[in-house]
């Protein structure tokens, strides 16, 4: 059976100003904080900078890296599309670096749908994987998110978040719901895009006969995206239950980089509730507009955690905390991005 293989629907330049924006405004908050530092920077840095912060720092990234390409991979597993693992790890740096350079991260679940097509898995089934990805890590963050905003005496002081709280637990109201609508009404998704290429063709943007063969893509690849999505919950609970597990792991993992941090800087760790704040921050930054939530994480990071770290160590957190989870990663993806770009499908 051969598969047509899509392009990518990105204009360069705008991947490129959405990559110059993120740069920039990743730097607007920890310049700002850096003015209080007061030549304590060094000192600081050689804290963090011993052995044993670094080797435990490589062990985190480790787990970090690989539980993510293992919640792909077994939720693949789970809806019948066997892969080798070796071919997730390109997945983890491709979906850093695109996720941090649109807005809303839209862009990461795009590219991954787009390189496992080319791997052999239809458009309808990829894009059924990679939303069942996102909505288990969703879930896990924003079921708990609300409670911990009004729950921990460390939240409800914050005036920024016990402002916003509310607000913010309606758009997860919300965005749990959009998934659920996904799953249930996807003839509405089926009759909208009918409707759309119909006026197209009223218009004469397009012909009858490509409208006739869009719709039939576009009908072929919902039927297939709704037949894995439920294939996933049919399916055995070994690969179910991994999926699930290796997400925990992965969200762990990623809350656990500041309190690493911390104690390489000699601070007390409250393990359970930097995690909750982490989560929370975590929470707040899937409604970023920014590319990457880049100035708004961290802001937000800055202001949850300003009661546990001085104004010096608060910024070595920030800049520690980004570059672990967000900016290696994106420094290892381009390279690897280019070179999946180079290869003949």
């Amino acid at each position: 059976m051969s598969i047509r293989v899509i392009t990518l629907p990105f204009n360069r330049l705008k991947v490129a100003g959405f990559a110059v924006l993120f740069v920039v405004l990743s730097a607007l908050v920890p310049l700002t904080i850096q003015q209080e530092l007061n030549g304590k920077a060094d000192q600081l840095w050689n804290a963090l900078l011993n052995p044993w912060i670094i080797f435990s720092a490589l062990a985190l990234l480790a787990v970090y890296y690989l539980s993510d390409a293992l919640r792909l991979w077994f939720t693949l597993r789970a809806l019948g599309q066997h892969q080798h693992l070796r071919t997730m790890f390109p997945l983890v740096f491709i979906n850093i670096l695109f996720s941090n350079i649109t807005p809303m991260a839209t862009g990461g679940g795009v590219v991954q749908v787009w390189f496992l097509h080319r791997r052999g898995i239809h458009i309808g089934a990829a894009t059924a994987a990679t939303t069942l990805r996102t909505l288990l890590a969703s879930l896990m963050i924003f079921l708990p998110a609300p409670f911990l905003m009004v729950g921990i005496d460390h939240l409800v002081d914050n005036p920024a978040i016990s402002t916003w709280g509310p607000w913010m637990g309606l758009f997860a109201a919300l965005y749990v719901a959009f998934f659920f609508v996904v799953l249930l009404r996807l003839r509405w998704f089926m009759h909208a895009g009918a409707t759309i290429l119909a006026i197209l063709r009223r218009t004469h943007l397009i012909n009858p006969a490509r409208e006739h063969r869009w719709r039939f893509r576009l009908r072929r690849e919902i039927i297939r995206f709704d037949y894995s999505f439920r294939a996933f919950f049919k399916a055995g609970r070994t690969d179910r239950l991994a999926a699930l597990i290796s997400t925990a792991t992965f969200l762990v993992s990623l809350f656990s980089f500041p309190a690493l941090l911390m104690w390489g800087l000699g601070y007390p760790v409250d393990y359970p509730l930097i995690l909750a704040l982490m989560l929370v921050n975590t929470f707040i930054m899937y409604f970023a507009p920014t590319p990457g939530a880049a100035g708004i994480a961290e802001g937000v990071f800055a202001i949850l955690f300003s009661t546990l770290a001085g104004s010096g160590e608060l910024l070595i957190l920030v800049l520690g905390w980004r570059f672990l989870t967000v900016h290696l990663g994106m420094l290892i993806g381009v390279p690897i991005t280019l070179y999946a770009l180079g290869r003949k499908g």
